[in-house]
């Protein structure tokens, strides 16, 4: 998720919930890995072994324009492919050069899911954070590594902000319920992407 994007669900989100059928949707999102499927885009690079070719395996970076240059083939589009997707078109372009290539791509470095992997807490906390997400992490740690909310801050109103197929599900939070009742039912599994918003009480 972009830095714009985040400043738009931050601060111009609706503090209503989503539909409860909405809610259900995006809180059986996967959330135990930082991505379910790994997608290449600008900066990330990639290994690139060609079996039984050393002279054709190469180290390289994601351009700017989302292609990356391969011995003998030159430019091959790679923003957008899963690392499998992309070994299969270099391999199938190389067949016209070598017989039966065995290609295989491995990423060294996630350079362009640097944001896209982070979660955050905004509003009224001591410290609003940006992390990269680990698996296992909660609502509550969340709060916890923000230093807690601030003196105006309406814990029990909190929001948590999920991306779901191209829009942005509000999940209520019940942050207080949690903290001093031991009710746990709203201590949801964070996801990469998420924002956690604390609102200011109305004065």
């Amino acid at each position: 998720m972009s830095l714009t994007a985040v400043t738009f669900i931050a601060g111009c989100a609706s503090n209503s919930p989503s539909s409860n059928e909405k809610i259900q949707q995006a809180l059986k999102l996967e959330t135990t890995n930082s991505v379910d499927q790994y997608i290449l885009g600008p900066t990330d690079v990639v290994r690139v072994s060609v079996w039984r070719n050393e002279d054709l395996s190469i180290s390289v970076p994601v351009r700017p324009d989302g292609k990356i240059s391969v011995p003998l083939i030159g430019d091959v589009h790679a923003t957008g492919e899963t690392p499998e997707g992309l070994s299969s078109s270099i391999e199938s372009r190389l067949a016209a050069f070598i017989r039966e290539p065995q290609v295989s791509v491995v990423v060294t470095s996630m350079g362009s899911h640097e944001f896209i992997d982070r979660v955050r807490v905004t509003g009224a906390v001591l410290s609003p954070v940006s992390v990269q997400h680990r698996t296992g992490m909660t609502v509550l740690d969340m709060f916890l590594s923000a230093g807690g909310g601030n003196e105006f801050a309406e814990t029990n109103k909190a929001m948590l902000y999920r991306p779901m197929n191209g829009e942005v599900v509000a999940i209520p939070v019940r942050l207080d319920d949690i903290l001093t009742k031991g009710d746990i039912a709203t201590n949801y599994p964070m996801r990469p992407g998420d924002i956690l918003a604390v609102p200011e009480r109305s004065f």
